[in-house]
């Protein structure tokens, strides 16, 4: 497969060629090492497409995560308390998690909610999240998830693999893809969300 297509939002792309582009060049290499004819194995049912071997997302996915794996990079849990008392936000987000239930209880709040958040492969404070799931997880990753670990400073730049029309074309419907996602980034103006993003459009 191949990198075909890139955006960088906030400086992404420059924040990797500056301060790691090593690890730029191992993803770009792990991308180019999947042999994407190997993963047409999914039998479509839709009636429109009844029949037609498309590119199995499970597959794929887990070609990707033994490559990563095998490079170190390794999924990420990022823990925190759940409030919805704005005034009280500031200060939690800045707390570390073994601190923010007390912090909580001591400002009133009887039961505080635990949660957390899971990011695929981590790396020197790199995300990379493969997606080839439905549109909704993918602005899930774009507007929540990426910008949680980086205002939890647990990342620096997040990135986001989807493969393009051309690819996802060979897909069952519903998938994300590239052009598709980064119109919806685009249109949310230049500094929505916050965080630095690269954005990869992938494709055999």
């Amino acid at each position: 497969m191949k990198i075909a297509q890139k955006y960088s939002h906030l400086n992404g792309e420059e924040y990797l060629i500056v301060h790691h582009k090593k690890l730029y060049e191992e993803i770009a290499e792990t991308v180019e090492s999947i042999d994407a004819g190997k993963f047409l194995t999914k039998e479509s049912k839709e009636k429109t497409m009844s029949g037609k071997m498309l590119y199995s997302p499970v597959a794929l996915n887990k070609a990707f995560n033994e490559k990563f794996n095998r490079l170190g990079w390794y999924e990420s849990r990022y823990h925190y308390y759940i409030t919805t008392e704005q005034r009280l936000l500031p200060e939690l987000l800045a707390l570390p998690y073994d601190m923010q239930k007390d912090f909580l209880i001591s400002n009133g709040i009887k039961e505080p909610i635990a949660s957390y958040k899971q990011t695929d492969f981590v790396k020197n404070q790199i995300a990379v999240e493969i997606q080839f799931g439905k549109y909704a997880f993918v602005a899930f990753d774009l507007f929540v998830k990426h910008l949680l670990f980086y205002s939890g400073g647990i990342i620096n730049l997040g990135i986001e693999i989807l493969p393009t029309k051309k690819m996802q074309s060979q897909m069952s419907s519903g998938v994300a893809y590239y052009e598709g996602e980064v119109y919806n980034v685009l249109r949310h103006g230049r500094n929505n969300p916050p965080v630095p993003l690269l954005i990869l459009g992938i494709e055999p």
